[in-house]
């Protein structure tokens, strides 16, 4: 584990790394949204099939 050179590499990586504009940030957002919203409809479509093909809760 060679440390000298693992933290050249990390400064590295950090001097890249910028702040993401508006619009960037913004569409970033509404996609990490509409995934999260999909996720969650799609469980609940598979938990209301399957307390309908149980007999409910």
């Amino acid at each position: 584990m060679d440390v000298k050179y693992d933290l050249t590499s990390y400064v590295r990586v950090l001097k890249l790394a910028s702040t993401p504009s508006w619009e960037e940030f913004s569409q970033i957002s509404k996609i990490a949204g509409a995934g999260i919203f999909l996720v969650g409809f799609l469980g609940f479509v598979i938990f209301a099939i399957m307390t309908t093909l149980t007999g409910g809760i």
